[in-house]
């Protein structure tokens, strides 16, 4: 069994807010009474995607002195900006292209995936990073179940904000999920609201946004609900290969 914490959109931008958000989660889950597996986040770490705010990241994340008790393990979204969150948040310069990670565990393994377009806001799984997905499955043979982690949602969710720049080429991902049964779902954030709902057959749980809530259009004019707790998940990946997903607010 593989238990996942989860969080996305922190939204990191030198502000005394911001950071509080962000460290009031982290406490949280540190102060946890039992351990869970990994902590995933999914995207738009940084608000502007400078080099200050991924060593802020860091720092809030702990990816420097271990200060987590366990792992953390990242993608980018459409506010970041790849060659900083390599070089300030993993301490990797690299080339500029996807930034992709495949983690593997006793029960499972979780491929944390770039969907983000530099100079948009919508998402993209690229030609690059499907090769990467397709090639780190054969790697891993069929023998564990897979989580696919990224940004942007490939669903509608009924709100104009997020479904205005979500992924685009969703086809090619659902093609994907049929030639692949050992994908047991979909982790991504982005939309700032908690959604849970299906994807090509799959299991697809959108995590809550740190930074500020999403009222959905029944729950009034205002997008941003600023005051509402920062929110995050924790995932289960049973030995049946079933996900469940349970959401909570640090409040």
């Amino acid at each position: 069994m593989l238990v996942l914490a989860h969080i996305s959109d922190l939204h990191l931008d030198g502000s005394a807010r911001a950071a509080e958000r962000a460290g009031r989660v982290c406490d949280r889950l540190r102060e946890l009474p039992g351990r869970v597996d990994a902590l995933l986040v999914t995207g738009d770490i940084a608000d502007h995607g400078t080099e200050a705010e991924y060593e802020e990241a860091a720092r809030v994340l702990g990816l420097r002195d271990g200060d987590l008790p366990f792992p953390v393990l990242t993608c980018p979204g459409n506010h970041d900006s790849r060659g900083p969150y390599r070089k300030a948040l993993l301490g990797r310069p690299g080339p500029g292209g996807p930034v992709n990670s495949a983690h593997v565990f006793d029960d499972a393994a979780v491929l944390m995936c770039d969907s983000s377009v530099p100079g948009s806001d919508d998402g993209e799984l690229d030609e690059e990073t499907h090769a990467w997905i397709e090639a780190t499955l054969d790697e891993l043979d069929g023998t564990l179940p897979v989580l696919l982690a990224f940004h942007h949602p490939p669903v509608a969710l009924h709100h104009p904000l997020p479904d205005s720049c979500r992924l685009r080429d969703t086809g090619r991902l659902a093609g994907l999920l049929a030639r692949r049964p050992e994908i047991a779902g979909l982790l991504t954030g982005h939309a700032h609201t908690p959604a849970v709902t299906t994807f090509a057959g799959r299991p697809l749980a959108v995590g809550p946004a740190v930074t500020w809530t999403l009222r959905l259009p029944w729950e009034g004019d205002r997008a941003a609900d600023r005051d509402a707790p920062p929110g995050f998940a924790f995932h289960v990946l049973d030995d049946a290969g079933r996900l469940t997903s349970h959401f909570r607010v640090a409040s």
